[in-house]
């Protein structure tokens, strides 16, 4: 059983406000209560966000087959496909009715940091199909970069550590960062019946920046220990960013920080939304902050790498790749 489905109202931190204290209150708040909260004032222009809206667009308008030529790869990017991906397995009749296109870190194939998960070349179209494509995504991914670094140096002082404590080389002075653009083809979601556009989850992460067209159809449950579960819709704001805490920013601070639960239920419209998730590097150890325990509040969680819980987190929700050996070929 669940609720009626209302809206919620999120706190709005703009990066270009001078008061500092001010933005750190609103996102301590934003949190505590949710885990989500709105971006605005990054100094990306709304033409470039519209242009990358756009080159998203062409691709997934592209014939099936010269998508699948770009199927992701063992370092999860590329393609993925429609059902490819199922993340809330015990609710979902199939999988997502989304398809994805996963960039990354441009690393070269020769370059020793390849062999890492997550690392090595990204997957391209053809320059003959989509002319300005790479340069515009590589140019987001940059851009995007630069702004969850900002609303890390919010976050780390709304944890009492000091501002540049999520640059250091460890954390995101080497990132995984991956770039999704994602696609909803317009079936009507049916919760009742197990049909979403997203199924619920959490991002694995240290937060996510998410910038969607006007269409309606997130949906974030604050309390997922609640029966019935409440889910409220996440209104898109123009120009801006919705951003969510992932789990391991909620492992960092012991659980005083929320990954929250959330899907995407739609009405049958079509669905652009362009999800960019920020994660520490390969072998930072993700555990408890000293700001975030006491003798009664001992950590929650054990340590464990980024890399070895983002590999886990993938698996555990991505189709097996040899699924597909016909269909690519």
């Amino acid at each position: 059983m669940e609720s009626p489905i209302s809206r919620t109202n999120l706190n709005c931190i703009s990066l270009a406000d001078p008061d500092v204290q001010k933005s750190v209150a609103l996102l301590k708040q934003a949190c505590l209560d949710s885990g989500f909260f709105y971006v605005v004032d990054h100094g990306i222009s709304q033409e470039f966000m519209d242009e990358v809206f756009a080159q998203s667009k062409k691709f997934f308008d592209l014939p099936h087959c010269e998508k699948m030529k770009l199927l992701r790869d063992e370092k999860n990017r590329g393609y993925t496909p429609m059902l490819d991906e199922i993340l809330d397995p015990e609710n979902q009749v199939n999988g997502d009715y989304k398809e994805g296109y996963y960039i990354g870190v441009e690393v070269p194939a020769d370059d020793p940091e390849a062999n890492m998960p997550f690392y090595g070349p990204n997957q391209w179209p053809s320059k003959e199909v989509l002319p300005k494509w790479r340069e515009v995504m590589e140019q987001y991914h940059r851009e995007a970069l630069r702004v969850a670094k900002s609303v890390a140096r919010i976050i780390a002082l709304a944890l009492d550590l000091d501002v540049d404590f999520f640059d250091r080389p460890e954390m995101l002075g080497g990132p995984i960062a991956t770039l999704r653009l994602l696609h909803y083809e317009g079936k009507v979601s049916n919760p009742a019946k197990g049909v979403y556009g997203a199924g619920a989850h959490s991002d694995y992460g240290l937060i996510t920046l998410l910038a969607s067209d006007d269409v309606v159809g997130l949906q974030i449950c604050k309390d997922k220990n609640a029966q019935p579960q409440v889910w409220e819709y996440v209104a898109p704001v123009k120009g801006g960013f919705i951003v969510n805490l992932g789990d391991m920013l909620e492992r960092w601070s012991n659980s005083i920080f929320r990954s929250t639960l959330h899907r995407v239920v739609l009405d049958g419209r079509e669905r652009y939304s362009i999800a960019y998730f920020v994660e520490p590097s390969h072998d930072c150890v993700v555990e408890c902050l000293p700001t975030c325990k006491s003798e009664s509040n001992p950590p929650k969680f054990p340590p464990i790498t980024c890399s070895a819980y983002l590999s886990q987190s993938y698996k555990d929700t991505h189709a097996d790749l040899n699924s597909y050996n016909d269909s690519k070929a």
